[in-house]
């Protein structure tokens, strides 16, 4: 199967869009719930990119460190799931999840665990409803937050890129005051690519 072969067509890209942000308005419906503010997320567009150009997109759009919550998923499609902010947001998301009576400091300290919670909740919300439109159901692993550069997150250097792929999402997210921008990224091999487009042309099936 070439790259050319696992890119999704219009309607296909339309669905998994719809099912996308079906998935990240229930995350920031769970996480409005657990900060007590208005939480705001939307999914503008999709990608399926090789892992070298997603950390080159990512690359060129922040100039500073990278902070990510990661999670591995198991199911019909596998791979591992990356919310990643720049680092300077992750610390805005924290005083706007843990409130902003803490000192810097004492921020810091809360910063992973905070990340970790939204993390959970926005890439357990994401792939949880993706994986109960389409009919199935994932094993999620626990998170665990990683710091870095792109290539690191990608792990580019280590890795051969012609075997697996990113699912990548962009994402606005904004609580209330806080407007933080943020991606999503699935890294998947090809056959849980083709997988995940057999479904996505059976849930087209389903619903037309």
């Amino acid at each position: 199967m070439t790259q050319a072969e696992i890119f999704l067509g219009e309607l296909e890209r339309d669905a998994l869009t719809e099912v996308v942000n079906i998935g990240v308005s229930r995350a920031a419906a769970s996480l409005r719930k657990m900060v007590n503010k208005q939480v705001i997320l939307s999914v503008p567009s999709i990608a399926i990119v090789t892992r070298r150009s997603a950390a080159a997109l990512i690359g060129q759009r922040e100039s500073e460190g990278l902070i990510a919550v990661q999670q591995h998923f198991e199911g019909p499609f596998s791979g591992r799931a990356l919310l990643i902010f720049p680092e300077s947001n992750g610390l805005s998301l924290a005083r706007a999840i843990v409130g902003g009576e803490m000192t810097e400091d004492e921020l810091i300290d809360m910063e992973d665990e905070a990340l970790t919670e939204t993390g959970n909740i926005i890439l357990n919300g994401c792939l949880g409803s993706m994986a109960n439109m389409l009919q199935h159901s994932l094993k999620m692993s626990l998170p665990d937050v990683l710091r870095g550069d792109s290539e690191h997150l990608f792990d580019v250097l280590e890795t051969s890129n012609e075997d697996s792929f990113v699912l990548f999402l962009y994402i606005n997210f904004s609580v209330r005051e806080h407007d933080i921008r943020g991606y999503i990224a699935m890294i998947m091999d090809l056959p849980s690519l083709d997988k995940l487009k057999m479904l996505i042309a059976d849930f087209i099936e389903r619903v037309t």
